[in-house]
């Protein structure tokens, strides 16, 4: 899920509980509709992502650099000392900010906004379709109040 920085959802994509987050890092950012503060058709691309470590991968990495959007991804400990065995063609160190670190917690938010409606926090639906439904009504609902 992406959120904003309100906690409204702004795209979300339903995955197997057993997979890797960053492995749908690419559908998540094309489910984004981020309206725009003109007229005209919403925007595709969020200004600047807040991304934990389970991100800090060189595919979500190029992704993110390729769409042109400004990522902050803390680097992983062991990414950290082989760019450091590797001396001055290990490259520069990732950018981190630490102040702006600390709104990632945002999604984490609008995720406990969306389990306040009972049938997105128990999971009644067994198809995954009828549960994407629901958590899209109740997304609408979370933008309408």
């Amino acid at each position: 899920m992406i959120c904003d920085v309100k906690a409204r959802p702004l795209g979300l994509v339903l995955s197997p509980g057993q997979a890797s987050d960053s492995q749908h890092l690419q559908r998540v950012l094309d489910s984004v509709h981020r309206p725009s503060k003109r007229r005209g058709r919403p925007r595709k691309r969020p200004d600047c992502l807040v991304l934990d470590k389970g991100y800090s991968y060189p595919a979500c990495r190029q992704l993110l650099r390729r769409r042109g959007i400004k990522a902050l991804i803390p680097e992983r400990k062991d990414q950290r000392g082989n760019r450091l065995k590797k001396g001055s063609d290990g490259g520069r160190p990732c950018r981190f900010d630490k102040a702006l670190y600390r709104e990632r917690n945002v999604v984490e938010r609008c995720i406990l906004r969306l389990k306040q409606f009972r049938r997105v926090a128990t999971r009644y639906d067994k198809r995954a379709s009828n549960y994407l439904a629901v958590i899209t009504i109740a997304t609408i609902l979370l933008w309408l109040r």
